[in-house]
């Protein structure tokens, strides 16, 4: 064991010699290791069934995700589930803005506090960029941040940590050029936060509401436990996170383009902030981050200590800001304990010993159902925000009062929230003593408010990214787990890296994936490192060419309802469910209804795109939902307008399939107007998803 283990570290020592080239990489491995692959043939290279998981996962939806995302398989099903539908969050979430590109929205409808017209908020961006950053169409990812800085999206509505995930997707696909071009934007945005710096103190603060988390302890406690949802404006452990990162990031690209003084600028912010965040928000008698009082009122005094522990405190780490430092390690009790942070069903927000935990102050007005609140309740952004925290101290050092049993099983815990009576549906937030939903309003199916494909990839897997041409592999799993429900095996394929595709496989025993036991990785299909156990691999990965970019930007998009293009129809014509038929979103989850719907009694039906002016148009998408009262249509016809008759569109006839998205082509057409002409199946109505016309 021991003879082999040391084979395996000259074999990864030799490929880190090897050089730049994929070939050069393949040569040190036959030449530094022929006893471990010379001695019996090699085992073939695994491969996950691609095809035939999409078709189970999404049905007739699968060819969304075929090139798109990683494969992730486990002895785990649960964790399966999850991380397959948690795609399918992602995808019902992007929003597609016609010119202006793709987006991703933390609502499937609408809420009165989203930036209009785009529907979109930037407290959840992070985790949308740490999600999209592992998929091989890297548009989503790219317009998202091209948007938020170029477009003026980060508009600061909520604190936020935007420059830092936008490193965190240069680490996936090194893009410096598309990275680079953001940088004159986020020193921008990162200087307007000064107006919540307080130049005495050397630190940010911010009013809980505007940290995307009302109803917290400084908020409360700041009106004598009388409300909450205002006020209470605290130097936090979150803003101050969120800036450190940001002035990393930000120094990092500076560095990357050559500026060296903007570089060393942003550097020294970077360890002053770190500094007073270790100074004055640990707190020694409370073994924890914590809020000090930016307010002075009849309750509460400025730069005063909060009382309470919130989750929030995991935040120095989440953003690395702290690594494995023995000082704080004991913060990390505080999710262990079931009498503090550790829930029965999930991670509290605040402890159950602090005086308004869960006391419910705010109810929706239309309803009376009861609505958000940070005093208790599990919140998946913060447990998001929590298990990455703990994936960077893991990955710092080694198992302290938290080990990597921990991080799977809270990782399951998350992955359990999920459900709903058996039924997969994410919503805002939970009671942590039963884990049943506590807002319940009709926006909160299908939240994305937060992460978990990104902690499955960086986190279970442990594929660290790199800023050189190499990736860490450090699965956070313990090593010689003998317990009942330990993970057996785990797969993850095709992770775009570096503009190549990175998989890795791990089988205890190689019984299950009928190659090697132990942990294997691959690049472009080739093996390129092992190891019998558990453990640490650094991997030399050759940087290759992306894959372009490509922006087929659709016509037919309306964001203002009053603006061309706009829609018509032979039946359900209220204006909101005709503008859903073009607003660029697309969805198939039946407990939020989008798209135009037909109410017709005949069988024939039309819905109509009225673009206010002459377009040269070649393809369409149409989306048709199904389920219910409504179903595909048996036919349809695509027709154009000229010369004020409509004309059909050649062999542009079939039977679309429901629940998906189907591409039509045709020869250049053009034409000021487009009809789609339906047959709808017999007894049923039809409810189009979206329209789209390129």
């Amino acid at each position: 064991m021991l003879a082999r283990s040391g084979r395996r570290t000259s074999l990864i020592r030799a490929i880190g010699r090897a050089g730049s080239s994929l070939r050069a990489v393949r040569t040190a491995m036959l030449c530094a290791a022929p006893l471990l692959l010379a001695a019996a043939p090699s085992p073939p290279t695994p491969r996950l069934a691609r095809d035939t998981i999409l078709q189970h996962r999404y049905g007739n939806d699968a060819d969304w995700y075929r090139d798109r995302i990683p494969l992730f398989d486990s002895s785990d099903e649960t964790l399966n589930a999850v991380y397959y539908y948690r795609w399918q969050v992602f995808r019902a979430h992007q929003r597609d803005l016609g010119a202006k590109g793709y987006i991703s929205t933390e609502f499937l409808n609408d809420v009165g506090w989203q930036r209009e017209p785009y529907a979109s908020l930037n407290d959840a961006t992070a985790f949308h960029i740490a999600e999209g950053r592992w998929l091989r169409d890297r548009r989503f990812a790219d317009d998202y941040l091209r948007f938020l800085y170029l477009d003026g999206g980060n508009d600061r509505h909520f604190s936020e940590a935007i420059a830092d995930a936008a490193w965190g997707r240069y680490l996936v696909d090194h893009d410096s050029q598309a990275a680079l071009a953001l940088l004159p934007a986020m020193r921008h945005v990162y200087g307007l936060w000064d107006d919540r710096f307080d130049f005495t103190k050397g630190l940010y603060w911010i009013e809980p509401l505007l940290d995307a988390t009302e109803y917290t302890v400084s908020s409360i406690d700041a009106s004598g436990g009388k409300d909450g949802f205002r006020g209470g404006d605290a130097f936090r452990p979150s803003i101050n996170s969120y800036q450190y990162a940001n002035a990393l990031a930000i120094s990092r690209f500076a560095a990357l383009a050559g500026d060296r003084a903007t570089a060393a600028d942003y550097a020294a912010r970077v360890e002053r902030l770190r500094g007073r965040v270790l100074d004055a928000l640990w707190s020694d008698r409370q073994d924890h981050f914590i809020d000090r009082y930016k307010v002075d009122d009849q309750y509460v005094h400025y730069w005063d200590q909060i009382r309470a522990r919130e989750l929030v405190g995991y935040l120095p780490w989440t953003f690395g800001l702290i690594g494995a430092e023995p000082k704080y390690d004991g913060a990390w009790k505080h999710i262990l304990a079931a009498d503090q942070l550790g829930g029965p069903a999930g991670l509290r927000t605040t402890e159950p010993s602090y005086q308004y935990y869960m006391r419910q102050y705010r109810y929706d007005a239309a309803t009376g159902s009861r609505e958000c609140q940070w005093n208790g309740p599990i919140w998946p952004f913060q447990t998001t925000q929590v298990l990455t925290g703990l994936a960077n101290r893991l990955h710092a050092g080694p198992d302290g009062a938290i080990g990597r049993g921990d991080y799977l099983r809270l990782l399951r815990q998350y992955a359990g929230m999920h459900y709903q009576g058996g039924k997969l549906d994410l919503e805002e937030d939970y009671d942590p003593a039963t884990g049943k939903p506590i807002v319940g309003l009709p926006r909160s199916h299908h939240y994305f408010h937060s992460g978990f494909d990104d902690l499955v990839i960086s986190g279970l897997a442990g594929i660290e990214p790199q800023a050189d041409d190499s990736v860490v592999i450090d699965p956070l799993l313990p090593v010689n787990d003998r317990s009942r429900d330990r993970l057996r095996w785990f797969a993850v394929q095709d992770v775009p890296y570096h503009g190549r595709l990175l998989s890795l496989f791990y089988d205890a025993d190689g019984r299950h994936y009928r190659g090697r036991a132990g942990l294997s990785v691959y690049l472009d299909g080739a093996l390129v490192a092992s190891r019998a156990e558990l453990g640490k691999l650094v991997v030399p990965v050759p940087a290759a060419p992306n894959p372009v970019i490509v922006r087929p930007s659709a016509q037919s998009i309306s964001l203002v309802r009053s603006d061309y293009p706009r829609p018509t129809a032979s039946s359900g014509t209220d204006p909101e469910r005709l503008h859903q038929g073009i607003d660029g979103r697309v969805w198939f989850m039946p407990e939020l209804p989008n798209g135009w719907e037909s109410t017709g009694a005949t069988r024939d039906e039309w819905f109509a795109v009225d673009f206010g002016k002459p377009v040269t148009l070649t393809r369409a998408e149409l989306s048709f939902f199904a389920g219910g009262a409504f179903a595909a249509p048996d036919s349809y016809a695509l027709e154009y307008q000229a010369d004020g008759q409509w004309r059909p569109l050649p062999t542009q006839r079939g039977a679309p399939r429901a629940n998906a998205t189907a591409a039509v082509t045709f020869q250049p057409v053009r034409t000021t107007a487009v009809r789609l002409v339906i047959r709808k199946a017999p007894g049923a109505q039809v409810r189009l998803a979206e329209i789209k016309l390129f």
